[in-house]
């Protein structure tokens, strides 16, 4: 049998894909190696992460729960519950993709693909090697966490977002390598959970793709709630002990300390999983290690398409590879296509205060030759965040001084994450700052500080 196309990989770039294309009436097949769909952001990225960070939101009520004025003597944190709960969300899901795939008359092939020449694929598996054929293939390998030269993870002191989310306990203390989403969740995270936690970041600033507001706002708010955070930082010679780490930090000042923690977490980027998948011999161009495509996600081999973290130049995000999908098999089906605009991609820290962002930054929008003009909101001004008690952070415009054209829309602060919706679409329909100044923004809400910050970019804001 010949497919229509063929996804190598079932993270949410892959099975979207291949949904996608049952949807357009492809025959198409999903191979995935690992036993259950749902690749990396389901099983040990974003979805495990995000419910425990939900945890940490709850347990962090409960013990400020007499600031709401209910009494909750002597709460527990129950960590393999935790655990469990986050299992369970995992598991639901995963069944929930292989489900789809049904409904979409979706072949499932479960194995190890590897390109075998032009539109063929091979599949090993316990079972034996097959070869299966496809007019086209797009490949969906996803990524793997990059670890520090001569580290190998374990499952306790060595750590990984693989490793740190099936342990069933919180660790005394936790040094977290990288400051990027990754490393700042996980330092949000269990810091909450009790854990003494340092972050380490060799840039000048955490969540360094973030605007340098932002990420001022965000260390602040970490230090004040006892992180440790050192930027500027170098980590070296790291070893594992009897009671868990120890390794050298050459801090921004050229001081060096030796620190020990329970445990370390490598969250230091991700690399593509583009090795031994058979783009040897392919017209398929890489730059160091991702792979070069053109609007439509073609590769420079005919037949191969590329989505998700292997590509070059688009950021490593579940959403963005949805997307790429996307536009891949709509191109595939001869369908219109709109390929992905690397200006309208949200960012989403799930931190306390959250982040949301999309479009440039000040600092970029200055550097491109823009007029700029900056509108700026705090949350401690909004009704609806003092009611939650999340005062911290604030709304912030980038826009053109000239046209009122939104260059930038981002966001710290309680639900950032979801309120940054309303800025991607703005800048979608490309409505201008006034635009959004007329739009009525139900009150009390969180969502109404946006409103204000368009405001504030003609000095307009009310409650400010």
């Amino acid at each position: 049998m010949t497919y229509d196309v063929i996804v190598l990989g079932s993270g949410p770039g892959g099975y979207s894909a291949a949904i996608r294309a049952g949807q357009y009436g492809l025959k198409a097949a999903l191979i995935e190696k690992d036993a259950k769909l749902g690749g990396c952001c389901l099983h040990v990225g974003c979805i495990p992460t995000k419910s425990f960070l939900h945890t940490a939101d709850v347990w962090e009520h409960f013990q400020n729960s007499i600031e709401d004025g209910i009494h909750c003597e002597n709460p527990r944190l129950d960590f393999p519950l935790v655990l469990e709960r986050k299992n369970k969300i995992v598991a639901k899901h995963a069944k929930g993709v292989e489900f789809l795939m049904k409904k979409n008359k979706v072949d499932v092939i479960k194995g190890f693909g590897r390109l075998a020449g032009p539109g063929k694929i091979e599949v090993t598996s316990p079972a034996g090697t097959q070869i299966v054929e496809a007019k086209n293939i797009v490949l969906a390998t996803g990524s793997e966490a990059r670890m520090l030269p001569g580290l190998v993870p374990d499952a306790k002191r060595i750590l990984t977002n693989i490793e740190i989310l099936n342990l069933n306990y919180v660790p005394k203390s936790l040094a977290v390598l990288g400051a990027g989403a990754v490393g700042v969740e996980f330092a949000s995270c269990f810091h909450r959970f009790g854990s003494k936690v340092s972050l380490f970041e060799m840039l000048p600033r955490i969540v360094p793709v973030e605007d340098e507001d932002i990420s001022r706002d965000l260390e602040r708010y970490f230090k004040k709630s006892g992180i440790r955070v050192e930027t500027g930082a170098k980590v070296t010679n790291v070893a594992t002990t009897d009671t868990g780490v120890r390794f050298t930090a050459t801090l921004a000042n050229g001081k060096e300390e030796t620190v020990e923690a329970e445990a370390l977490l490598v969250a230091i980027g991700r690399k593509p999983n583009t090795e031994n998948i058979g783009l040897e011999g392919t017209r398929v161009q890489l730059d160091r290690g991702f792979i070069k495509v053109d609007p439509f996600q073609r590769t420079g081999e005919p037949g191969i398409y590329a989505i998700g973290d292997i590509v070059a130049g688009t950021p490593q995000l579940a959403h963005v590879a949805t997307a790429e999908g996307m536009v891949a098999i709509a191109h595939i089906a001869g369908k219109p296509v709109t390929p992905v605009n690397k200006n309208r991609i949200p960012g989403a820290t799930y931190t306390e205060p959250g982040i949301g962002s999309v479009g440039l930054t000040e600092a970029q929008a200055r550097s491109q030759g823009y007029d700029v003009k900056i509108g700026k909101f705090p949350f401690a001004a909004n009704s609806k965040a003092s009611i939650l008690g999340q005062h911290d952070g604030f709304v912030k415009i980038v826009s053109d001084a000239k046209y009122g054209e939104i260059l930038g829309v981002h966001i710290i602060g309680p639900e950032a994450f979801e309120l940054i919706g309303e800025g991607v679409l703005a800048m979608e329909a490309e409505a201008t700052v006034e635009t959004l100044t007329h739009t009525i923004h139900a009150h009390p809400t969180i969502y109404e500080a946006l409103g204000e910050a368009f405001n504030a970019v003609y000095g307009q804001a009310i409650n400010a």
